[in-house]
């Protein structure tokens, strides 16, 4: 590889370095106001809470890639399709209806506690790896399938062998996506008994108190960014080279 394809350019390298001042600058200020010390106080809270929030994250963005994706391929099987349009019009106004009103008719049905919980992150994370599984998969050009079809191929081929590889990178975007709303949509699981970092956030905001609430949304916002770079990373590597637009 030559060395210009292996070069940075320097927008990149400022945006590295400038990212990293703001974080130091922020730990900084932390510090000095006595901030820092003061969250630090919560920190075996923030060690049960976390694990509550990635439990709820973890099943319940499980259940919605395990229900969508596959929704996704039927509704793009030529038996099916006349039902895409329906389904999609019917994801979107999902869509509309705010996650807390999901959370509280989740709520309704199923009482108080991680199952509604789980229920509501499942459905705000459902609609987004729906979308973009039907979108990635109705985006596979036409003459690649046909041509596939005139090599032979069955239909299950096909799928796996040219659609999903071809797809792949528009489904990881829809995951990626589902994923960082149900990382931020979690702390709302306390206002109905699920627990998260919702509870040192809503109760820091009840309470007037900047340590604790800061205590609950750093670690949210680092679970976020986290997992972001994991799907990142997946859709990198995992994703052929040849349909790959970052490789």
């Amino acid at each position: 590889m030559a060395a210009s394809d292996r070069s940075v350019s320097p927008f990149a390298t400022f945006r590295r370095v400038a990212q990293l001042v703001a974080v130091f600058a922020f730990g900084a200020y932390l510090q000095a106001s006595g901030m820092l010390p003061a969250m630090l106080l919560y920190s075996e809270d923030v060690l049960f809470l976390i694990r509550q929030h990635i439990f709820l994250v973890a099943v319940s963005g499980a259940l919605a890639i395990l229900v969508a994706v596959p929704l996704g391929i039927l509704l793009t099987r030529p038996r099916f399709r006349h039902f895409t349009n329906v389904a999609t019009q019917f994801v979107n106004l999902g869509t509309t209806i705010p996650t807390l009103a999901i959370l509280a008719l989740s709520m309704s049905f199923l009482g108080i506690g991680a199952p509604p919980a789980i229920f509501g992150l499942f459905v705000v994370t459902l609609l987004p790896i729906l979308l973009n599984t039907i979108a990635g998969l109705t985006s596979v050009p036409a003459p690649l399938i046909e041509a596939a079809r005139g090599m032979g191929m069955t239909e299950r081929q096909m799928l796996f062998q040219v659609e999903l590889p071809n797809a792949a990178f528009v489904i990881l975007a829809g995951i990626r996506t589902g994923l960082a709303i149900n990382v931020g949509t979690a702390p709302l699981a306390f206002l109905i008994g699920g627990g998260s970092l919702g509870e040192l956030i809503f109760t820091g905001i009840a309470l007037n108190d900047l340590p604790m609430m800061l205590a609950g949304a750093i670690p949210t916002a680092l679970l976020a960014i986290l997992v972001d770079f994991a799907i990142g990373q997946g859709q990198y590597w995992a994703v052929p080279k040849g349909v790959n637009p970052l490789r």
